[in-house]
């Protein structure tokens, strides 16, 4: 009878072994998310996917699970099996933060805080190490497999990225220093191949065109078009990648005034010169300048009109104009030059303006001839005086 009561006994004594012994197998994980702004975060919801939701992933075998922040911004999952953990932090569905090999223990709840300010800063600098090649062992050892192959991606693709900078500098450089010696095949070259390179650099464009306008110069026939024709495509692309910058239609327009196309180079000037209103007077005078030397007297006169009419100050818009117009003069038959309305007066000002300029003498001079006339009439000078004795009266 004793021995029945014995096995009667021993029967829950292992029973509450058994559960103490289960009881004791589990752990808990629980921290505190901050925002990036030092604040708590906002109270989340994992099933709708908003706020923070910690994710509780095991390691060495397989279990899942899931918890969200409180209003204060605290998690806690107690009955976590002991063993390894991936814990990572998500907000709004997309992962924040994670930290790998958290291995639950008995007792007090592991701690397994966020801090979304502070990860920020230590991506930041990790970032930077990246990029200078200059990693610590701690933020190696600190790196998971992923952000290791994220980081060594990223340090190939910025020693590419320096190495074709490199390339792109050395072959901008060269097209300059070519252009200053006016070796314009070798500018062209060092440029076009800077465009390919990097196709969206506006100064390689008009540096390119303007290599391409000193070569054409340097050509004749179907070659000096080609040229010229590369250098118009040149400064069109630069314009599309930089359309507000005035200084670049102001070249284009010359460019197409070289070519002979004065209808386009007039449309582009006036662009210019909305773009750079100040600046407008100098735009038009360099058009009626390159007119001149191409010898299009006709629209080269108006652009220096238009120049004055932008800037009545432009003094040697005043001077040129004022030849422009003394070349349409007629002198009338008792020899009187008549030169058109506003020829005398557009020498006059550039006196005005630069008493002692350049054109200051040959203005003065024009002043003077188109004040005086011009002898029509042959006289011989061995013939006698006329008598001026008046005749006596008949007796």
């Amino acid at each position: 009878m004793r021995a029945a009561f014995t096995k009667v006994l021993m029967v829950p004594a292992a029973a509450l072994l058994f559960t103490s012994l289960a009881m004791a197998q589990t752990g808990a994980i629980e921290g505190d998310v901050k925002n990036e702004d030092g604040s708590p975060m906002p109270k989340g919801d994992c099933k709708k996917g908003t706020g923070a939701c910690v994710k509780i992933e095991r390691t060495d075998i397989k279990g899942n699970y899931q918890t969200a922040t409180d209003k204060k911004g605290h998690y806690f999952h107690a009955g976590l099996p002991l063993g390894t953990y991936n814990v990572t932090l998500e907000v709004d569905g997309k992962m924040r933060d994670r930290m790998q090999g958290v291995r639950t223990r008995l007792g007090d709840p592991v701690p397994v805080n966020f801090d979304l300010a502070a990860m920020k800063q230590k991506q930041q600098a990790m970032q930077q190490a990246a990029e200078t090649g200059q990693l610590t062992q701690e933020q190696t050892r600190e790196m998971s497999a992923e952000q290791k192959q994220q980081i060594e991606k990223a340090m190939k693709e910025r020693a590419a990225a320096m190495a074709k900078n490199k390339e792109l500098n050395d072959a901008f450089n060269g097209g300059m220093e070519a252009l200053k010696t006016k070796n314009w095949q070798v500018a062209v070259d060092q440029f076009a191949k800077a465009s390919t390179l990097d196709v969206k650099q506006h100064v390689i464009w008009a540096q390119l065109a303007e290599s391409y306008m000193g070569l054409a110069t340097t050509k004749t026939g179907q070659e000096q078009t080609d040229a010229q024709t590369k250098g118009l495509e040149a400064y069109a692309k630069a314009m599309e990648l930089k359309p507000d910058d005035a200084a670049y239609h102001n070249n284009y327009a010359l460019a197409l005034a070289k070519a002979k196309k004065f209808d386009e180079a007039q449309a582009e000037l006036n662009k210019a010169a909305q773009l750079d209103p100040p600046n407008a007077g100098r735009y038009f005078y360099n058009l009626g300048a390159v007119l001149v030397n191409t010898g299009q007297t006709e629209p080269a006169g108006q652009a220096f009109k238009k120049a004055i009419e932008a800037d009545p100050n432009y003094a040697d818009a005043q001077y040129q104009y004022g030849i422009y117009l003394l070349s349409k003069a007629q002198t009338t038959a008792d020899g009187k030059v008549t030169p058109p309305p506003g020829t005398k007066e557009a020498f006059m000002k550039y006196v005005e303006l630069k008493p002692d300029g350049p054109f200051a003498e040959s203005a003065k001079g024009m002043i003077t001839s188109l004040e005086g006339t011009v002898a029509t009439e042959y006289k011989n000078p061995s013939a006698p005086p006329p008598n001026t004795k008046k005749s006596g009266k008949k007796k």
